[in-house]
């Protein structure tokens, strides 16, 4: 035997494989729990992160919604503006119609109290015609009767006379001075240039062409007028025998007839 055999021996007494596997075991299932626990709380920790990527996302839509918003509010705003321009036009457009309306009505209105006024005047002067006549008519019927002058036309005047019978059924026209046609006026013109007499050529101023003398004592060849002396509107040639000769009117012609037919006003001599 060693003189060593009886000492003891310092090293650690080695330990059994079976010992060391369970160990290794053991430490094998710490290591799993603990790596089941970290990927637990890897994915818990993960939630998160994945609530804090989808932000974005809501951020860009929300964005989009208001400016969309913000487009359709300006777009809003603009309608409004237009129309409230048409709104304004058509009140301006409105108020000018009134406007014109208004004054349509009123030259209306002053046209008919003036056509109105003229239609008075025009019927006060034809009352007025009608009664000078009817007393010239009353006074002419006495004149007739009682007249002293000469029904026998003599030198210038019995040519005169004798001009105006013989154109006797032709045609008034006016304006006219023969030989087809005449107006009043025209007819007493060309009748006393027969004898070598230059009248005026309208009614007016024939009627103070020559010496004023009274219907109560006419003679052959005198001109009679209607209306007054200057502003007559019609005449004719007194022939004798209360009757005269004239271009009366377009229906009528140049005819003959007696002065109570139309009792004229006043009457001058040339000759």
């Amino acid at each position: 035997m060693s003189h060593t055999a009886h000492i003891r021996s310092h090293r650690k007494p080695r330990r059994s494989a079976s010992k060391i596997a369970m160990r290794a075991g053991v430490a094998g299932g710490v290591l799993s729990t603990l790596a089941v626990a970290g990927a637990s709380g890897a994915a818990n920790a993960a939630e998160p992160v994945t609530q804090t990527l989808e932000l974005p996302t809501l951020t860009a839509d929300v964005a989009t919604q208001v400016a969309q918003s913000a487009d359709a509010t300006q777009q809003a705003a603009a309608n409004y503006q237009l129309q409230a321009e048409r709104d304004a036009a058509a009140a301006k457009a409105a108020k000018q119609a009134k406007s014109d309306l208004a004054d349509a009505k009123q030259k209306a209105e002053a046209k008919k109290k003036a056509a109105q006024e003229a239609a008075r005047k025009e019927a006060a002067a034809r009352a007025s015609r009608n009664s000078e006549r009817t007393t010239l008519s009353a006074k002419a019927t006495v004149n007739t009767s009682t007249s002293t002058s000469s029904s026998t036309a003599t030198g210038s005047a019995a040519a005169v006379v004798a001009f105006v019978k013989a154109q006797i059924g032709k045609a008034y026209v006016s304006g006219a001075t023969g030989p087809s046609a005449y107006d009043c006026s025209g007819l007493v013109q060309t009748a006393f240039k027969q004898v070598g007499i230059s009248l005026p050529r309208v009614s007016q101023d024939q009627s103070t062409a020559g010496t004023q003398v009274s219907l109560s004592n006419l003679q052959p060849g005198d001109i009679l007028y209607w209306g007054s002396a200057g502003s007559a509107y019609h005449v004719a040639v007194y022939v004798g025998d209360g009757m005269f000769v004239g271009a009366q009117n377009p229906s009528s012609g140049v005819g003959e007839h007696p002065l109570s037919y139309d009792p004229p006003t006043g009457a001058v001599r040339v000759l």
